[in-house]
């Protein structure tokens, strides 16, 4: 058995932003350790309104090499292209 801390990643949603953006990594023991690790290392300048702490053990992610064979089955339904529908000329007046 390892003695390492898990590797936790980090998440944080800006002041001007909806949406959490990953901004690096950290070892901790556990979930709170992280959340004020990640506090003190990656919110200095007051710059997050939320934090989350993900342990790396737990992201389950593609890799890019398989972009062909994930995306694959997408490509083939052009029903959710815009292109497959016919839009009337007057579509826009009222």
């Amino acid at each position: 058995m390892s003695n390492e801390w898990p590797l936790w990643e980090v998440f944080i949603r800006g002041q001007h932003g909806m949406s959490h953006r990953h901004v690096g990594s950290l070892h901790a023991a556990d979930a709170e350790s992280a959340m004020m690790n990640a506090r003190d290392v990656y919110t200095r300048r007051n710059e997050g309104v939320s934090i989350w702490v993900v342990e790396a053990a737990h992201i389950a992610a593609s890799a890019p090499g398989d972009k062909g064979p994930l995306f694959e089955p997408a490509n083939s339904k052009v029903y959710r292209h815009p292109t497959f529908f016919d839009i009337p000329d007057d579509a826009g007046a009222m």
